[in-house]
């Protein structure tokens, strides 16, 4: 791989990672600053009222996917990527001079609320131009491998995050922590997205999207009349997604919480154990990429699916009585492995199903879909269903979320020798799918 195209992972990675530091810190911090903008009193509560704001983000990842895929396809994926780290930018300011409920009553909800549906905005169209952006700049044969990126730089935010937590709960009090620093995770991520932003101004476009001059001039492009066209993929994008996300949400976002609520673990060693098992984690998207280069997206698909469907009750069960450390670190482990299959790969995926005019779109719409149905709601079910005394039922909530989307994956056509400039696959690529989906 040449240094232009490790150039353009590098821009196209270095946003990602901003845009998910201040999405996850978000869900990380909350249950510092959760009773900051609720009345005192019950913790459960107050935890699922901001969990329920996180959940807003979700439902406007639609929203922004519509609007700036829009962009992505029409503009280009330079225009979407720079226009996403600024309203990212904006909504951690918001969130970081927000005031609390001592002092403004719900209007600190108002002000949160506003700045996670910029969130959402953001994040519903960066995935999608990240994705589009990273497939297209990387070789033909290293698709799986470049687009894995992806998730590098989404779990190095993630890291950031947690490491950041992880010092803040060392240094500093845990009253402190609940009353103001838990302000500056948020303060950070502003800044980090202003050096973004000087970056993706001076990012070199896809050749992908350069060269393809007939759909440039087409009134259609990048339009719900042009995705309609494509609504069969469109479909595949979101089924594909269902499993994947929620399994994804469980053992990133919702893992430390799970730890600390529910396995008995102090907040310390939960946030070492996410830690450590995401920095693992991310080290392995770039060789799982890699392989499904080798032999095809489907098998890490497949391998994802079932392994998840199997698994996650005795996982999340074993992880409920871990009660140390390591016990705890290497069934986490074991849960992200399993989740590799998606993650490393699903980028390049959606990206492969649709052509240049709408591939942007293509992708941001149906998976910000998915992610507000399924990814956003994750954590809230699983706090409901523990609230309701029947945390067991979000384990098989996991399990059958994956088992749908395996029946996607073994029906689903191999989309590796796809040609990006091409609008449909061949007849020969037809011929090896089981049903030409």
């Amino acid at each position: 791989m040449g240094r232009e195209q490790w150039k353009k992972i590098w821009v196209g990675s270095a946003g990602n990672m901003v845009e998910w530091f201040d999405w996850f810190v978000y869900a990380s911090f909350a249950v510092y600053f959760a009773d900051s903008f609720f009345p005192k009193g019950n913790d459960t509560a107050n935890l699922m009222n901001t969990m329920g704001i996180f959940a807003v983000g979700f439902f406007m990842r639609p929203v922004g996917g519509w609007v700036l895929g829009r962009v992505g396809d029409r503009k280009g994926r330079k225009a979407a990527l720079t226009l996403t780290v600024t309203l990212m930018s904006a909504s951690a300011i918001l969130i970081a001079v927000a005031p609390t409920y001592a002092v403004a009553g719900y209007g600190g909800v108002a002000v949160l609320l506003v700045a996670r549906m910029l969130q959402g905005l953001s994040v519903g169209g960066e995935y999608a131009a990240s994705a589009t952006y990273l497939t297209e700049a990387s070789a033909p044969g290293r698709r799986g491998f470049a687009s894995s990126f992806q998730y590098v730089s989404m779990t190095a935010g993630q890291l950031l995050g947690l490491g950041l937590q992880i010092v803040l709960q060392r240094t500093l009090s845990e009253d402190a922590l609940h009353s103001w620093a838990w302000r500056i995770p948020f303060i950070i991520g502003a800044l980090g997205a202003a050096i973004v932003f000087y970056l993706r101004r001076n990012m070199l476009e896809t050749e992908v999207y350069a060269q393809d001059d007939s759909a440039h001039n087409d009134p259609e492009r990048g339009t719900l009349k042009a995705l309609w066209a494509h609504r069969r993929e469109a479909f595949l994008v979101i089924a594909l997604t269902m499993g994947g996300t929620v399994a994804y949400y469980t053992y990133t976002t919702y893992l430390t919480k799970y730890l600390s609520g529910s396995a008995g673990l102090d907040k310390p060693t939960a946030s070492l154990v996410s830690f450590c098992a995401l920095f693992v984690f991310m080290c392995i998207q770039p060789l799982a990429g890699k392989l499904s280069d080798r032999i095809g997206r489907r098998p890490l698909l497949i391998t994802f699916a079932v392994g998840s469907t199997f698994l996650t009750v005795p996982i999340m069960t074993l992880l409920k009585h871990a009660g140390s450390f390591w016990p705890a670190l290497g069934l986490s482990l074991l849960a992200l492995l399993v989740v590799t299959g998606y993650t490393s790969i699903n980028a390049c995926v959606k990206a492969e199903l649709f052509p240049t005019g709408i591939r942007a779109l293509g992708v941001a719409l149906p998976y910000a879909i998915a992610n507000a149905l399924f990814g956003g709601t994750a954590e809230y079910v699983a706090l409901w269903l523990k609230k309701g005394g029947i945390e067991s039922g979000y384990y098989w909530y996991v399990a059958g979320c994956a088992a749908v989307s395996l029946i996607v994956y073994v029906t689903m056509r191999e989309t590796k020798t796809i040609d990006l400039n091409r609008v449909k696959p061949t007849k020969q690529e037809h011929i090896s799918s089981p049903s030409g989906v």
